[in-house]
């Protein structure tokens, strides 16, 4: 586990996978990451894929390769190849078992870095083969609600900026895992920018906005000083999703680079919608930034 802090937060990174695993506010001293078997992850890397793929598998030209939920990287021991009192990097590379589900050679890495404000997640994906790398990139952060313990997770509100009429989130379905439909239907609880939180809006599982220009996500309540701004600007699509049917005090806010399959076939690597594409030996970089009060 790799520590770091500064003199407002400290934080907590879990080689395996480099999971976030605690965020805590020294002053009130709580934590604002979700720690509880309900649902036993904390904020998982999504990377080469986002969601489900049909039959858990994609091709290449034709062959078939399995891909699991939400990709592998949450399922490999990272390397730590930086570190300092406030920050951390950590590193995975491609290897003979990561070959198994997605052969092609890169580099995912991991950039922790608390501020005065919160903490910056950056991820840089290297594309170490010859040949075009097509690939999903997401996070998936889950935030105690109520924060701090203070009101009831019916009390929050999600803004999002810059504020739009209104907005519209991908259909999924449940066969029995979830998929998207290929149907598009209205953000619930949405009124100009604001979203009120309740259990029963998750009952189908996650909200998948469509792509409309979202800048920032903050989660806030009028029961409590505190709350959590996530900056998604390097991001296509943000998610929101709380363990359905579990009334559970949590709330995820996913940037998303990548997109579900919809149901049905199998779908070429180069074809699915949304991935992004680095040329041979290129990368790129994204930035989030979390502010905390």
């Amino acid at each position: 586990m790799q520590i770091i802090e500064n003199s407002q937060f400290q934080a907590a990174i879990d080689e395996h996978g480099s999971q976030l695993t605690h965020l805590i506010n020294k002053a009130g001293n709580f934590d604002y990451i979700w720690n509880n078997d309900l649902w036993p992850k904390h904020a998982p890397i999504l990377f080469p894929a986002i969601g489900r793929s049909n039959d858990d598998a994609y091709l290449i030209d034709g062959k078939k390769y399995e891909m699991p939920q939400h990709g592998f990287a949450a399922d490999y021991d990272f390397e730590v190849t930086a570190k300092q009192a406030d920050a951390v990097t950590l590193s995975l590379h491609s290897s003979e078992a990561t070959k198994n589900n997605y052969p092609f050679d890169f580099e995912l890495t991991v950039t922790f870095t608390l501020t005065d404000k919160g903490l910056n997640v950056s991820f840089t994906v290297k594309n170490d083969s010859d040949g075009d790398l097509s690939y999903s990139l997401g996070y998936h952060p889950a935030f105690n609600v109520p924060i701090a313990n203070e009101g009831a997770f019916d009390d929050y509100q999600v803004d999002l900026e810059p504020a739009q009429a209104s907005l519209d989130t991908y259909e999924i379905v449940k066969k029995p895992n979830p998929y998207r439909s290929g149907k598009l239907e209205k953000l619930p609880n949405y009124s100009n920018g604001i979203v009120e939180l309740d259990h029963e809006m998750f009952a189908k599982g996650l909200l998948i906005i469509k792509n409309t220009g979202i800048k920032t996500v903050k989660l806030y309540s009028r029961a409590t000083k505190h709350a959590v701004t996530v900056d998604v600007a390097d991001f296509d699509h943000v998610t929101l999703w709380t363990k359905e049917g579990a009334n559970a005090p949590f709330l995820c806010i996913e940037p998303f680079n990548g997109l579900p399959d919809v149901y049905g076939d199998l779908v070429e690597l180069k074809s699915k919608e949304d991935n992004q594409h680095l040329d041979a030996k290129d990368s790129k970089s994204y930035q989030i930034n979390i502010a905390l009060q």
